[in-house]
């Protein structure tokens, strides 16, 4: 706390004096168009507003240093004021906010089109936005986002996945610059290796998108999109730590080699060695970390201007959790309980836009995903290799715009499982086609279709439809119908059998998931004077699942049993969000309510570990006469069903509802440098809360004081009376309390 102390005293030093005005002119533009009503401060003048075609006039004082210009629809900047303050006009480039109407996403249909115009809805974030809530990887960046979740999956490695509207982590598919590089086993631990500062920004697509990017697109799709080297600065720097002792540095560099190539270079580093045990149960209550992250990232400029791309990244992390007293001597003995996971990760990607006078490309993509792990004395080791290719066509013919294309996808996996006593090969060719037809300005509907050959499944046809209608400018309708499939594969890492004595049985042969979604989504803008703004975009969906796959823990409390389900599953709900700002106050606020559950036997279930309602908020207030600004962010959870070990479990069956809740203070007087401080988990909010523990028989973790009656059940006794063994798949939030943080940011345009 003691470097917070010496920040606030900086802050309250600060002096204010009286200083001689003038008088300047500019105008504030975007791609050679003047912005209308953008806000021009200064500190200690009056702020101004920009007419119609951009130009204002404003007094500062002659020792002025910068003016704040602020704009909806565009990014916020601060224009440095030369020796000379006289010179006219002061030409001001803003560059549009990613969070926009107007920002081009690509996720919705494959094509760059602009938000407000795709008949698939889009959400996009930018790193603005998850610079109001720091952390060092987007797995935890994603928590404050409205219907995505990220969920934990054990108390012991911490490791977790991402849900979509309370879908499990496998119906999402994860992707890096629109190639599916991150899933199964490397879902797990993909995500915590993409540091922040190298994210131009985050496309979220909510509903099947299979006929479009095949498997795993069934619950929504996440297509984190990199910087390209020309927009990325010379240099960055973003380093902070709290007072739990965890320490993050984000690094980037460009570089040019030669006039046509420039090259982006990215490192990042977290280190987390602090073993804290606040719940006094002998376990770590957060996995220690070790991680490295590297990432290249060339450009070659073509005379045709079309892209070249390359990219590849190496991602090494050491985590453990375990007993306070473990150590490596311990790994994967039978005395002091610990579980241990070495990932080694690297991928290479390239984009390419052919030579021809058609719009063609071509997309490649490899990963390698090698993993150690040790759960107590029990080995988990796998090895998982994807690759992919695709070339797609984009072929626009009067109101029609055609999109073709062929991909196919090769995954090789191999663990030390008797599931996988070889390895496994799994070919996927698939060949799509889409159309987008704009009949006027109000309305565009889009066809689509794709048909995947699996090896093991045989042929699977997934069609899509969309539908879009501009009632008024501001006022825009869409209605999306579409299918989704999924290919299982049950060796992404099951903890809740890894980790604990649950044993996995799979009693068949498993066939594809297939989903049939509807969505009805409804935009409203309202504009008001000055740039202030309001956007609401309300969704509701429906789900329908056949071949549901879904882990029964209830059947038998030794057992996790796959089948088919004989039945269906839904999924269904409403969503809302609100984006406003009005001069230095934003507001973003997201609320969703739904139901996901199955039917089977006649017999309504709902699904394990996923809430009833959900509500993220971002709340920002700017003080540009003090170079201040604040950030308030946070999430609420409704109650969730949770897996318990028997009827004398004296655990919770649901959830409590919960939150989590954060505070940044950002100092912004230094040119070209942040620096920030606040607090994470405000409430100082743990799962262990109104629960006698969260790990059940963490004093036996090697279960050699369980006995069991001639049918292998758990027979309750004096020194065991609720009848458990050791498990720590009681997981639904973090187990980190409240702690404080501080850092600082900088960059070199």
């Amino acid at each position: 706390m003691q470097k917070f102390s010496i920040i606030c005293f900086v802050l309250i030093s600060f002096g204010i004096f009286a200083q001689e005005t003038t008088s300047i002119k500019g105008r504030v533009m975007h791609r050679n168009q003047g912005v209308s009503g953008a806000r021009i401060e200064i500190f200690q003048i009056d702020p101004v507003t920009a007419d119609s075609l951009g130009f204002f006039s404003l007094r500062v004082s002659k020792t002025s240093h910068q003016l704040t210009i602020t704009a909806s629809g565009y990014k916020p900047m601060v224009h440095h004021l030369g020796e000379n303050l006289l010179e006219k006009p002061i030409l001001i480039e803003l560059d549009a906010e990613p969070n926009s109407l107007d920002e081009v996403v690509i996720s919705g249909t494959m094509r760059a089109v602009r938000r407000g115009e795709s008949a698939v809805p889009v959400e996009v974030y930018s790193p603005a936005y998850f610079k109001k809530n720091p952390t060092s990887n987007v797995f935890e960046a994603l928590q404050n986002l409205n219907g995505v979740r990220p969920q934990l999956n054990c108390n012991v490695c911490n490791t977790g996945d991402i849900h979509i509207n309370g879908l499990e982590g496998p119906y999402t598919l994860v992707m890096i610059d629109g190639m599916p590089i991150v899933s199964g086993l490397s879902t797990v631990y993909g995500l915590s290796g993409i540091p922040n500062s190298l994210i131009e920004r985050i496309e979220i697509v909510k509903g099947p998108a299979s006929s479009l990017y095949g498997s795993e697109a069934v619950g929504g799709l996440i297509n984190i999109i990199t910087r390209k080297p020309g927009q990325a600065p010379r240099f960055a720097i973003n380093g902070f730590s709290t007072d739990w002792g965890e320490a993050s540095v984000d690094i980037g560099l460009k570089t040019n080699i030669g006039k046509q190539v420039s090259l982006l270079s990215g490192l990042d580093y977290f280190n987390f060695s602090n073993p804290i045990d606040t719940n006094n149960d002998n376990f770590t209550d957060v996995t220690l970390q070790h991680r490295i992250f590297v990432f290249q990232k060339l450009n070659f400029d073509r005379a045709s201007g079309k892209l070249f791309t390359i990219a590849g990244r190496f991602f090494y992390e050491d985590r453990w959790g375990g007993e306070m007293q473990w150590n490596k001597s311990d790994r994967g003995g039978d005395t002091i309980y610990g579980e241990s996971i070495y990932t080694n990760r690297w991928e290479i990607l390239t984009a390419y836009d052919l030579p021809t006078r058609e719009n063609m490309s071509v997309s490649l993509s490899f990963t390698d995903h090698d993993q150690n792990s040790v759960y107590g004395n029990t080995r988990f080791l796998a090895r998982q290799r994807i690759g992919f290719a695709q070339l797609v066509w984009d072929k626009p013919i009067s109101k029609h715009n055609l999109l073709f294309g062929a991909a196919v996808r090769f995954q090789s996996y191999n663990d030390n499982t008797p599931a996988t006593a070889n390895t496994d090969e799994t070919w996927i060719p698939g060949i799509f086609v889409q159309n987008e037809i704009k009949f006027d300005d109000k309305h565009n509907m889009l066809l689509g279709a794709r048909l995947d050959h699996n090896n093991h499944h045989g042929p699977i046809v997934t069609p899509r439809f969309a539908y879009k209608f501009n009632l008024t400018p501001n006022d825009i309708f869409r209605f999306n119908v579409g299918t989704g499939f999924r290919v299982v594969n049950l060796f992404t890492e099951e903890h809740a059998a890894l980790t604990g004595s649950r044993e996995v049985v799979i009693q068949e042969t498993l066939k594809p998931e297939k989903s049939y979604n509807a969505n009805l989504n409804y935009l409203k803008k309202i504009f008001g004077e000055s740039g202030n703004f309001v956007n609401i975009e309300a969704s509701a969906w429906y789900t329908y699942f056949t071949n549901s796959i879904i882990p029964d823990y209830d059947s038998n409390p030794n057992q996790i049993i796959y089948k088919n389900l004989d039945g269906f599953s839904v999924s269904r709900g409403i969503s809302a969000n609100l984006d406003a700002s009005y001069n230095r106050l934003k507001i973003n606020l997201g609320a969703t309510f739904m139901d996901v559950a199955k039917k089977e036997s006649g017999n309504w279930t709902r699904q394990m570990l996923t809430e009833k309602f959900s509500a993220t908020w971002a709340i920002s207030y700017g003080l540009p006469k003090l170079h201040f600004n604040i950030d308030y962010t946070g999430n609420l959870y409704g109650p969730m069903r949770l897996p318990l070990l028997g009827p004398l479990d004296p655990r919770s069956p649901y959830s409590p509802t919960w939150s989590i809740q954060n505070i940044q203070f950002t100092f912004t007087k230094i040119k070209d440098i942040e620096i920030y401080f606040g607090v994470k988990n405000l409430l100082n909010w743990t799962p262990n809360k109104n629960n006698p523990f969260i790990i059940a028989r963490a004093h036996d973790p090697f279960d050699q004081n369980v006995e069991t009656d001639a049918s292998g059940n758990v027979i309750a006794t004096p020194d065991n009376p609720y009848a458990l063994t050791f498990d720590p798949s009681y997981v639904y939030g973090p187990n980190q309390g409240i702690r404080t943080f501080g850092g600082l940011r900088y960059h070199l345009n």
